[in-house]
């Protein structure tokens, strides 16, 4: 054991060779998991997935560089349907189309987070907030005016069949898991595979000089122009590369949905991503994944214990919000730093107290 310590240590102390360590042990036991669950669960993975992409990306914003986002959902719809677009003129039929129908929701999201980040950069507080509220309310409403969008009813995503993958894809699947891939365990494949590599570059970007402006500038900002930071340019840095993860997002959201219509980004889910990275604990990539996966399985549920306690679906239904917002409220009230942040706080409370008792026992 202390062998491989002393192995690990060098690898450990660089901080992209440790995030690449983890992200390489925490995707293969994704891969187990995915592969031993049934199709109802890899959709919830799946869903996992890219919520935690977009909340990845919004608490990057809003706890790094201090920026409140309610428009979140917006720019996942912009990212959903640039995908969806991409993907009806290819047919997705191949994962080359899937890639480049990714990278096209990537790039477009780049350019409106740029558009909207310019001006966001000037304002502060809830006037920023209120801005990217207009954004949420605006943008799926624009989906009903023009026919190429689909109206109210949407577009139809094309997704390649599992028989359709490349050889060395099943071959690798069947591999690790020993179990033969689908449909859905293959979007439930490349979301994870995507939040990791998403997780990657956040981390690093975090730690890296950028990460420290982003912190500077959210602390003191007249402090942060003084010491020659440039501060619009790292608000607009830090919204672009949100809106990046909220475009990468929206493109998974499409592929399983297998839909992409305006109902589904309503000013609701912004404000759910909010709460769940507020749940999860603000600045934290652990915390934005804990946040997702409340937020994927949750509403699911609730449903459940609703209907097996004699409720009708409907009904069931509309319980799922009320027990999310106890939820919300009782983390809240429990863990006002969210769960990530608390939990922290008490192992740091604990390491200090022993160390007391210690320091304690051997003067007297």
């Amino acid at each position: 054991m202390e062998s491989l310590r002393s192995l690990l240590r060098p690898v450990m102390s660089v901080p992209l060779a440790r995030h690449l360590v983890v992200a390489l042990v925490a995707f293969v036991v994704a891969m187990a998991v995915i592969g031993t669950s049934s199709q109802y669960l890899q959709t919830r993975y799946a869903e996992m997935a890219y919520f935690a992409i977009a909340a990845g990306g919004l608490t990057l914003l809003t706890g790094l560089s201090g920026q409140l986002s309610l428009g979140h959902g917006a720019l996942m719809a912009v990212g959903a349907y640039a995908a969806t677009l991409v993907l009806e003129r290819t047919g997705g039929e191949t994962l080359a189309d899937v890639f480049v129908a990714l990278l096209v929701a990537i790039a477009v999201c780049a350019v409106v987070g740029v558009v909207v980040g310019v001006p966001a950069a000037r304002l502060h507080g809830p006037y920023i907030a209120g801005a990217t509220l207009t954004l949420a309310v605006a943008v799926p409403r624009l989906a009903n005016q023009w026919d190429v969008l689909g109206g109210e009813q949407g577009l139809q995503v094309p997704v390649p069949r599992a028989s359709e993958l490349p050889a060395w894809i099943q071959d690798l699947i069947w591999f690790f898991t020993a179990v033969e891939i689908d449909q859905y365990s293959f979007l439930a494949y490349l979301g994870w595979l995507l939040l990791v590599l998403t997780f990657v570059a956040l981390a690093n970007l975090s730690r890296s000089r950028v990460g420290r402006r982003w912190r500077a500038v959210r602390d003191d900002d007249v402090s942060a122009e003084l010491a020659g930071i440039h501060l619009g340019r790292a608000r607009v840095v830090a919204f672009t590369v949100s809106a990046m993860c909220a475009g990468l997002a929206g493109g998974l959201m499409a592929m399983n949905v297998r839909l992409t219509a305006p109902g589904a980004f309503t000013i609701t889910l912004s404000l759910t991503l909010l709460a769940a990275v507020v749940l999860g604990g603000l600045g934290s990539l652990t915390g934005a994944l804990i946040g997702a996966g409340v937020l994927a399985f949750l509403p699911h549920f609730a449903t459940d214990l609703g209907e097996s306690a004699g409720l009708s679906a409907t009904q069931a239904a509309e319980v799922t919000p009320v027990v999310y917002g106890l939820v919300l409220m009782l983390v809240i009230l429990l863990a006002p730093a969210g769960i990530v942040g608390s939990l922290r706080s008490f192992l740091a409370r604990s390491s200090l107290t022993s160390s007391l008792g210690q320091t304690k026992e051997k003067t007297t």
